[in-house]
């Protein structure tokens, strides 16, 4: 079956897809907007998302002109406990874009983490990026250190592979080991590729089990590492389309020749410095920072079995350096 084309033979494409590229938001969020009135093209504001754009159209939302696009760029973050994965906040409790440095660009997130996990956190400027990565037949394994209250037998998170109905909700086959026991808690790993919403949460419920800490420490190949909490990496143009590969280059339509947009009104800020372990780290804990291997403990801040065997991906944030770096476009 042939590949459905972006676009139409006029060189048009669908306005929610346009808004995603140009990192402003997600397609569903643009959509929202759009329905929303908030979108309009040419001086005419739309009421539906089913509508094309050619690159002269003039589109603006909530009346200023959407930024031209920029060039696909990914961010590792190490989202702490107390944050929530949103823009905004209905509530008013603190969100990750709140405290990223304000000399990022417009970020959104690769799927969320509740406001009580805590690991590894993907964050783009390219919606079509986004969109392609949290698909679940892209196949990307998501990987969770997970300590809870509680007892469990291995045969027990075997029996997950097959997959497990909770409160009518279907999940997929989940990897579970578990790796100790410690006290009235027990550390376990687990390996998904669905991440529906609460899923660890939800299925270790149903086996008896109250989770109260969850870190994710890998998505795909990339991986947390020894990420200090609350900072930011970038990924390097290079590494990322390593390991994104052509297949997921093209179903996200990624942009790595484009130029790079100077933040606008943002004093350069450097990502916090990573504090000791032993100050983050709850007393017996295990570091899943850690990449040295020690026997009395679980190895899991190394790539997943599903990573590739190519180098780690990973690439410092560091803004100066980038800027100059990559002024001129890449080839």
């Amino acid at each position: 079956m042939s590949r459905k084309p972006p676009h139409d033979d006029n060189g048009k494409e669908r306005i929610a897809k346009v808004m995603a590229r140009a990192g402003l938001c997600s397609r569903r969020e643009a959509e929202t907007w759009i329905a929303a009135g908030r979108v309009a093209v040419n001086g005419k504001r739309l009421s539906t998302p089913a509508f094309t754009v050619s690159p002269s159209d003039r589109i603006e939302v909530d009346g200023k002109s959407l930024p031209g696009r920029e060039r696909t760029r990914l961010f590792l973050y190490h989202k702490p406990k107390g944050l929530v994965t949103t823009n905004r906040d209905e509530r008013g409790r603190p969100t990750i874009f709140g405290a990223l440095p304000k000399d990022l660009p417009r970020l959104m997130s690769i799927g969320r983490l509740d406001i009580n996990s805590e690991g590894l956190l993907l964050l783009t400027n390219d919606g079509g990026l986004a969109r392609a990565l949290e698909l679940p037949q892209t196949g990307w394994l998501r990987r969770y250190r997970v300590r809870a209250n509680g007892k469990v037998t291995q045969a027990a998170l075997d029996r997950l592979g097959r997959g497990i109905t909770v409160e009518g909700v279907e999940y997929g086959p989940i990897e579970a080991k578990l790796d100790r026991e410690q006290g009235s808690n027990l550390w376990l790993t687990m390996g998904l590729r669905e991440g529906k919403n609460r899923e660890v949460r939800n299925v270790l419920r149903e086996l008896g089990l109250s989770v109260n800490r969850l870190i994710r420490i890998s998505y795909g190949p990339f991986r947390l590492g020894e990420l200090a909490p609350a900072a930011v990496e970038e990924v390097k143009t290079r590494v990322l389309r390593e390991q994104i590969g052509e297949k997921i280059e093209r179903l996200a339509g990624t942009d790595f020749s484009a130029p790079l947009r100077e933040p606008e009104d943002a004093p350069p800020q450097k990502s916090p410095r990573p504090s000791s372990a032993a100050s983050r780290l709850k007393s017996g804990s295990p570091d899943f920072r850690s990449s040295k291997t020690n026997s009395s403990k679980p190895e899991f801040g190394k790539a997943s079995r599903s990573s590739p065997s190519s180098p780690p991906a990973r690439g410092r944030w560091n803004s100066k350096r980038n800027a100059a770096r990559d002024r001129t476009p890449r080839r």
